[in-house]
């Protein structure tokens, strides 16, 4: 199972979307400042996700997530 993934930061007022096959694990690591990019806005909180079997599919709504993104 793959995981497309909004995160919100109250800290620095941002959004952050992302992909992995373990959602709880990905949201742990990003706390813990192991993401470049999410590094300077922990706490970070899961605010929405969507499930998809295959990865590619995943992948094309992360980039369309993205996107539309301002």
């Amino acid at each position: 199972m793959w995981f497309v993934y909004i995160l919100y930061s109250k800290s620095i007022n941002k959004y952050y979307i992302g992909i992995t096959d373990n959602l709880e694990w990905r949201l742990e690591r990003h706390n813990q400042g192991w993401g470049r990019f999410t590094k300077g806005g922990i706490p970070w909180e899961l605010v929405y996700f969507e499930r998809y079997r295959i990865k590619q599919e995943a992948l094309k709504r992360e980039k369309k997530i993205k996107s539309k993104k301002s």
